[in-house]
């Protein structure tokens, strides 16, 4: 499904209202919150996939950081999770451990418990958390609000949908691949601090299936504004230019830009590889982080201490005929 789309299959459906839930699926944000008391609220996500890498226990890292992100982008800190694992009846339980151990081993570099989970037969393997965080409910970070004259930082480089479909064809470097890997697997954790702590951040979301590309076009389209992507400013992962440059581009890139199309101008200063790789779809991206110019220099030089990729990466502007420029 592209951006947006869930809340076209869930229309209509039948729903309960409750003044405690601040935040549901309603603006395509990235975890429903519950208010529990005037001090807290709690922040709910799910998210599994299957292997993108071969290594079990990096798979399981690569996962685990993925789901534990959601927190990170709507300002809270992740408590308590539960495993998600679907395996064959012929995967090895070595193999089993592996993944197990990576998804544990990151959670509780996040701080996180893992207190159980639940497991099925299926022909391929899947794995991920249903992860449960918290937040004060009037600092809850949402992926809409962003307004006119603010920038847009990017915590994370892109380009993971290309690269691991380039790994695939055998066509990626061991030390691009080290990077990609590295990148995946890190947590979302010290940035969405960071962000959190930040003045006057008015959105916030984190890059993951739907691209640079369609999360952007989702806190546009929520934020009755313009966003203005600079591509030669975003950052790229070691070898991603290169793989889309000569067309090692992932089926979801495609579906991306089908469906933010009609609402997305691609100047001609923009590279098509460049283009490509504004759709392609991430896995455990970054943050992008809408606010005002003068607090984004204060917050990108917070960042840039431990993630030296961070970059300005765009500007909101009044809304016009399209939702989003590339250029």
């Amino acid at each position: 499904m592209g951006p947006g789309a869930l809340e076209e299959v869930l229309k209509g459906l039948p729903n309960l209202y409750r003044k405690e839930l601040l935040v549901g699926y309603d603006s395509s944000d990235d975890a429903a919150v519950w208010k529990i008391t005037d001090d807290i609220a709690t922040i709910q996500t799910v998210d599994f996939f299957t292997p993108i890498v071969d290594d079990p226990y990096t798979f399981g890292q690569i996962a685990a950081a993925n789901a534990l992100s959601d927190v990170y982008a709507m300002g809270g800190e992740p408590k308590l999770a539960m495993n998600l694992l679907c395996v064959p009846g012929c995967l090895d339980s070595a193999v089993i451990r592996e993944i197990l151990r990576g998804g544990h081993d990151k959670a509780c570099e996040a701080g996180c418990v893992i207190a159980g989970g639940h497991t099925i037969q299926d022909e391929e393997p899947k794995y991920g958390l249903c992860v449960t965080g918290f937040v004060h409910p009037d600092k809850v970070l949402k992926n809409v609000g962003a307004k006119p004259g603010d920038v847009l930082i990017l915590t994370k480089a892109i380009g993971t949908g290309v690269l691991t479909t380039g790994v695939k064809a055998g066509m990626v470097s061991e030390a691009d691949c080290k990077v990609l890997c590295e990148s995946m697997a890190t947590l979302n954790a010290r940035c969405g601090k960071d962000v959190a702590a930040a003045e006057n951040v008015h959105a916030c979301t984190d890059i993951t299936g739907f691209g640079l590309l369609g999360h952007a076009f989702e806190m546009a389209s929520g934020s009755d504004v313009t966003i203005r992507l600079h591509t030669k400013d975003i950052p790229y992962l070691p070898g991603a230019v290169d793989l889309a440059e000569i067309g090692i581009i992932p089926a979801g890139a495609y579906r991306n830009m089908d469906h933010v199309e009609s609402e997305t101008l691609i100047l001609d200063s923009a590279e098509q590889a460049h283009a490509d790789l504004c759709a392609d779809p991430q896995t455990s991206g970054g943050l992008l982080v809408a606010l005002p110019e003068a607090d984004a220099k204060v917050l990108l030089a917070k960042l840039k201490e431990h993630t030296p990729v961070a970059a300005i990466v765009g500007v909101v502007e009044e809304k016009g005929d399209k939702s989003l420029i590339l250029e």
